[in-house]
């Protein structure tokens, strides 16, 4: 079984550089994926590697750790330097538990203090032996590197840090989600504190609180670090260099993510300018060559300058790549001011409260961000908000004129082709429009042809994209829709968000784009919710901006219940589940007249589409009414519950 975390100690180098690649090249089959990639890692580095996806970024860092090898040039490590490796799907002992996972770290110390108990028995039986001295010494100094006799200090500590709570120590690690595994992998390896430590993508899985942690660890790691990230705050956060995955080489930047983009934009006008002098001296070249060649008199100083065209290097244009992706989200219809309304809200999973009571107006071209812990009901909150899954208590209700627009956290798999997906719902565009549509979204050339069933995460989440762009929505319900994109995809969606107008609730763990939204965020933790103003109150913990229901905690003396009381609560407690199930009934016959009106055969008979409409009028107009009846309900009931303590 591969190791969760993998670990190796490297030899040879030079110069007291941890890591020196030189001229590295590696293909497959025909597609060649790395070429010329020069670079070099020193100790106190900390290296972010970004691209766009498929560049090679994870072939690079396999290469690194000696998992495939190159097919030129060479990575040559610094004597005795350790390096230790993050896959992103590798593997865990299922047999051990959580705190047994951890105990790895500190194998060779544990095997040392084993070791030891022996050596000095044997010591004292023969006080003058050297070997047996040198070994203890050699055992000792084991132990005091690993600072092995803190071994449980240090296991708790990131334990606690990278979101393990003492209550989950003992859990198997076979029984772990795949996020788990992917911290408990992590915080194995941090233990193991590598001169160089390889982490391909260790954000992945992780919440906001584990995010913070693991950033304040690296800032402060004794070694080097080499990460690939997709995650822009990380690496503003963690990076003092950057190196760029483009062309097949790697070009580097001094700083961190924010740092290098003036520098790769500075880079990309130079690169151009010199392409388009050069392309404009061969253009004059080539003209002298034309006019001057045939004619006797200029025939040398013609061929001359054939020379000078033949030896003239043009430099490349910057190659375009897909963080230049320019979409908007834009809608027709301009939806009432009460957008989605939240009227006592309860969501429960089991018997797991996740949220109780909630009152909650969300306006139209508001944005609302949900948060949270891993495992607070996040994504069930939002399911319950879109309609797709009804709420324990309370009422959600989305207001007129409301056209929504739906993105979940896993894309259904689906057939035919990408340029399809677009064609099969809107078959009046021409071929032009549909991949002039797709091409904004990082669909060119021959990609619109792909199978959607051969599509990765980060594409199916690009054409859904591409979708809603088309569907116009005039409020978005989006669940972590930046997973699975890499980093210019998420600067595109984080643009285009940002610029809509529209009414916006997102279920997000990116911190870049909760600051870039800049929208008031609605905190889950242990069934409870807390609204913060914006992100930068979220850091400060502070809830100031937002008035907090306060409970009185004198106690109100009421009156007991009379049988007329009873009797009406219980009458009003029937009438709410019945009108509860009748708006149901009424939002699946509006469903149902709706798709009936956009029927080609009831748009032709103008008799039937009135008739159609009407009745859809009459409906929404009724289910109107039921609204406003169960919020006097509602009320109702709620006195009756505050009478009753």
């Amino acid at each position: 079984m591969k190791a969760a975390a993998s670990f190796k100690k490297r030899g040879t180098g030079k110069n007291g550089m941890l890591l020196e690649l030189q001229d590295l090249g590696k293909s497959f089959g025909e597609r060649e994926v790395l070429e010329h990639v020069t670079a070099s890692v020193e100790r106190g580095d900390r290296i972010g590697i970004i691209g766009a996806n498929g560049t090679g970024k994870t072939t690079l860092l396999r290469i690194l750790y000696g998992e495939s090898l190159p097919d030129t040039g060479t990575a040559a490590f610094g004597n005795g330097v350790t390096c230790g490796y993050l896959e992103q799907n590798a593997h865990l002992d299922p047999s051990l538990d959580v705190y047994g996972t951890m105990r790895l770290a500190f194998t060779p110390a544990l095997e040392a203090m084993q070791k030891l108990d022996t050596l000095q028995k044997e010591l004292a039986q023969e006080p003058e032996n050297t070997l047996i001295q040198e070994e203890i010494n050699h055992c000792n100094a084991v132990i005091d590197a690993m600072d092995a006799y803190q071994m449980d200090i240090q296991i708790k500590k990131v334990l606690n840090g990278m979101g393990f709570p003492a209550d989950t120590w003992q859990k198997p690690a076979g029984v772990l989600s795949g996020g788990e595994q992917t911290r408990l992998r992590l915080a194995r390896l941090l233990l193991e504190r590598p001169d160089l430590l390889i982490l391909d993508e260790p954000t992945n899985h992780l919440d906001i609180e584990t995010m913070d942690w693991l950033e304040e660890y690296l800032k402060s790691y004794r070694g080097a670090v080499l990460v690939v990230s997709h995650d822009r705050y990380f690496l503003d956060a963690v990076c003092t260099r950057i190196w760029e995955l483009r062309g097949k080489t790697i070009q580097t930047y001094r700083g961190n993510y924010s740092a290098y983009l003036p520098q790769r934009q500075a880079a990309d006008e130079r690169q151009q300018k010199m392409h388009d002098a050069a392309v404009e001296k061969a253009a004059k070249l080539q003209e002298y060559i034309d006019r001057n060649l045939v004619r006797a008199s200029t025939t040398k100083m013609a061929q001359s300058r054939r020379k000078q065209l033949e030896k003239l290097d043009i430099v490349e244009a910057p190659t375009a790549e897909a963080w230049e992706l320019n979409f908007r989200f834009e809608y027709d219809i301009e939806p009432y001011d009460e957008l989605v309304i939240m009227k006592n809200l309860t969501v429960r999973m089991g018997e797991r409260t996740l949220i109780d009571g909630l009152d909650y107006t969300v306006h139209r071209g508001d944005k609302l961000i949900i948060a949270g812990p891993n495992g607070t009901g996040k994504s069930t909150l939002l399911q319950v908000l879109d309609g797709k899954r009804r709420p324990s208590g309370g009422m959600v209700r989305l207001g007129s004129g409301a056209k929504p627009g739906i993105f979940t956290q896993q894309q259904a798999r689906r057939a035919g082709r990408v340029i399809d997906a677009i064609w099969n719902q809107y078959p009046r565009f021409t071929e032009l429009e549909v991949r002039s549509h797709l091409a904004r979204f990082g669909y060119r050339g021959e990609e619109v042809f792909k199978d959607c069933a051969q599509l990765s995460g980060g594409e199916l989440a690009r054409l859904r994209f591409a979708e809603l762009a088309l569907e116009r929505p005039n409020l978005m319900f989006l669940d972590e829709p930046t997973n699975h994109l890499d980093i210019y995809m998420r600067e595109s969606l984080t643009q285009a968000l940002s610029a809509y107008t529209g009414t916006l609730l997102l279920v997000t763990h990116d911190r870049y784009l909760m600051q870039t939204l800049g929208c008031p965020i609605l905190y889950l933790e242990n069934g409870k919710e807390t609204f913060y103003r914006d992100f930068a109150a979220f850091k400060s913990r502070d809830t100031a901006s937002f008035a907090q229901k306060e409970k009185s905690e004198e106690p109100i003396k009421r009156q007991a219940y009379g049988k007329e009381q009873r009797k009406r609560r219980a009458e009003v407690r029937a009438r709410l589940k019945a009108v509860e199930t009748e708006i149901e009934e009424l939002g699946a016959h509006i469903v149902e007249l709706e798709n009936e009106i956009n029927d080609p055969q009831v748009l032709r008979d103008h008799l039937l589409l009135r008739d159609k409409c009407d009745e859809l009028d009459d409906t929404r107009f009724h289910q109107q009414e039921l609204y406003e009846e169960w919020e006097k309900l509602a009320e109702e009931q709620e006195k009756f519950e505050a009478d009753a303590e």
